[in-house]
């Protein structure tokens, strides 16, 4: 009987019906499994080179002007489109149009800053970590004022310098101008903030010589100055205010009580630093409408500390136009702090609030009881009154009551104003 057929041993294939026994080759050798014997492979071949692309036509360079010009090109492409503008000078004026069209779009800081930004940028700063050696209250007004002034000047060109200024105030009955420039606006502020400087006994901008009447400083250092005065004016009006803040920062509490003479009257330091706060103001409106730029006013609370410094100055106004023969004589006598006559004055707006002025005498008490006459007015209108920029018939008030003594408030507001 024929059985199973048997397995085909190892290293042996199964024969083919028909076909030729095959003998497999030789086994190799044990070392020949160990792959720590086995052969390095072969290095393999480099990679070809990617081919160079294709270079860019001028059709293709010329619409990348645009994304250049926005730099929203690549690194690649700025590089072709910046070797190109060296060889066509067609694609060369046309990048420069698109570069200055996009400065339109993009333009430098504006100086239309928000009233008070830099104060609040201080202010939370120094909420964080206070100062050693603050700025007195009473100076923020000065410092804002002039730090936005120096604001506009910062860009003024040569031409600019020069522009025609008028500058106005009052005097007796009549408003008064004269003209200047730029520069010549910015040398006014410099030689009246010297009575300041003095007064803290700071070297004075005029000398030793100089008058010490605010009008007379102005007119001898126009005067005496170079003519034209040029924007070199900027560095000294700027470094004499740098200096009286800090002075004034370090001199402790009292210092605010020191007298700084005018001439024809004095104010404690506290009031002279309003009151140049309030002339930088007025300067710096009258400038930026000579070169035709918008300027707002200043902040509310600075705002109404300049108004609260003018009411209190118009009942010594008053009395000095009385002396003059410019205002109504008093009705009757008034004992020094005892109750007289009163106009209460509301101003309106941004910086208001009311204030009761004493008619009779600058010692007289006001009093709600003894009030002879009413006047309303904006706050912005106010302070053009009292910068002699309108006259006391352009005012438009709200009045009631006594029209003399109405009459001799708004004067003497006007009065206020001075070259």
């Amino acid at each position: 009987m024929n059985g199973p057929a048997d397995p085909p041993q190892e290293g042996y294939e199964e024969l083919r019906p028909g076909g030729p026994a095959r003998i497999p080759g030789p086994r190799g050798a044990a070392d020949d499994l160990d792959p720590r014997h086995a052969p390095e492979p072969l290095p393999e071949p480099p990679a070809a080179p990617e081919p160079p692309p294709p270079p860019r036509t001028h059709a293709v360079l010329k619409s990348l002007l645009g994304a250049w010009a926005l730099a929203a090109c690549s690194a690649e492409e700025t590089q072709a489109v910046e070797d190109h503008l060296t060889e066509c000078a067609q694609c060369a004026e046309e990048a420069l149009r698109l570069r200055d069209a996009v400065g339109l779009l993009h333009p430098e800081d504006s100086l239309d800053l928000k009233p008070l930004l830099r104060s609040r940028v201080l202010e939370d700063c120094l909420g964080k970590r206070p100062a050693r050696i603050p700025v007195p209250p009473w100076a923020n007004p000065y410092d804002t004022e002039t730090a936005r002034l120096d604001a506009l000047l910062r860009d003024f060109g040569d031409s600019e310098w020069q522009t025609p200024v008028r500058l106005k105030w009052f005097e007796e009955e009549r408003r008064q101008s004269r003209r200047t420039t730029v520069a010549g606006v910015i040398g006014h502020l410099l030689t009246v903030d010297g009575l300041v400087a003095t007064a803290l006994g700071l070297d004075d901008p005029l000398g030793p010589e100089a008058p010490s009447d605010a009008t007379g400083r102005t007119e001898h250092y126009w005067s005496s100055a170079e003519q034209p005065i040029t924007r070199q004016i900027r560095e000294p009006w700027r470094e004499q205010g740098h200096t009286l803040l800090r002075t004034v920062s370090f001199a402790g509490r009292g210092v605010g009580e020191l007298s700084v003479d005018y001439g024809p009257f004095a104010l404690p330091l506290g009031d002279a630093f309003l009151e140049r706060a309030f002339e930088c103001w007025v300067h710096a409106w009258d400038i930026a409408e000579a070169v035709d730029y918008p300027y707002d006013p200043p902040s509310g609370p600075h705002l109404h500390r300049m108004i609260d410094l003018a009411a209190r100055l118009l009942p010594s106004a008053l009395a000095h136009r009385r002396r003059a023969g410019l205002a109504a004589p008093v009705r009757g006598l008034v004992a020094a702090g005892a109750p007289g006559r009163t106009l209460h004055l509301e101003i309106e707006g941004a910086g208001g609030g009311s204030w009761d002025i004493a008619l009779d005498s600058p010692a007289a008490k006001p009093s709600a009881e003894h009030t002879v006459a009413q006047i309303a007015l904006d706050g912005a209108e106010f302070c053009q009154l009292a910068a002699g920029h309108i006259s006391p018939e352009e005012a438009a008030v709200g009045q009631h009551g006594d029209r003399e003594a109405i009459r001799d408030v708004l004067f003497a507001a006007a009065s206020l104003s001075r070259l």
